[in-house]
């Protein structure tokens, strides 16, 4: 189990586990990681890595089946290539978020590097949120993001759809055994999460559906 721990002056927040515990949840100050609502069973479906012709085609059509809109955090460098599927993302109702340009670390990359990148990335879409790829941030680049406006969604679930050592239906079991009234769920829209995601997201949807679930838009205007 990956851990936290200071160094340099930046914290490390490991993501490999499934749901972060409240320590992990304090070093990042105003972070967003879940967002119940009273009197509702709700969840918040978003998506990292993307856009990609090989697999975020077919998860738009998955969240069309449901009649669910959810937030996808875009690579700059992705949108670049596949300017037509980001198209497809905002027509079809879709929120987008930052997830820099180039898709890196926080903790590898010195904090004007770092917000430069993210910048980079605001060039090609418009969008108040942000979220550090691989859950890494060094906190002056957190200060510095939110100073600027950015709205930081971290996540209460991470599926690991992404690690090819885990089987489609331990993807699916992570859904069902760590989602709760908020949960903000995260899945990739990547081509090393592909196997995975094909099996686990219409179970997980269906399954969320069953217990009752309700899927809602990360809106930063209203966090």
């Amino acid at each position: 189990m990956a851990g936290i721990f200071p160094a340099n002056g930046f914290f490390i927040l490991g993501m490999l586990i499934e749901q972060p515990p409240a320590i992990y949840r304090l070093l990042f100050p105003n972070a967003k990681w879940l967002l119940p609502v009273e009197g509702k069973k709700v969840v918040y479906l978003t998506f990292d890595d993307g856009p990609v012709p090989e697999i975020t085609p077919w998860v738009l059509e998955i969240l069309r089946k449901y009649n669910i809109k959810a937030t996808f955090f875009c690579v700059g460098d992705n949108i670049r290539k596949h300017p037509e599927i980001y198209q497809m993302l905002l027509k079809e109702g879709h929120k987008t978020g930052n997830h820099t340009f180039n898709h890196i670390q926080g903790i590898k990359t010195r904090t004007n590097e770092f917000v430069s990148n993210t910048q980079k990335q605001q060039l090609l879409m418009d969008t108040d949120l942000f979220r550090p790829p691989h859950g890494h941030m060094r906190i002056h680049q957190l200060i510095e993001l939110q100073r600027l406006g950015f709205k930081i969604i971290m996540w209460d679930v991470v599926t690991r759809d992404y690690n090819s050592k885990k089987s489609p239906e331990e993807i699916f079991n992570n859904v069902k055994r760590y989602t709760r009234n908020g949960s903000i769920i995260v899945f990739h829209d990547s081509l090393k999460a592909e196997k995975n995601l094909r099996y686990a997201l219409p179970k997980s949807i269906e399954w969320l559906i069953k217990e009752g679930y309700s899927f809602c838009l990360l809106d930063g205007k209203k966090i």
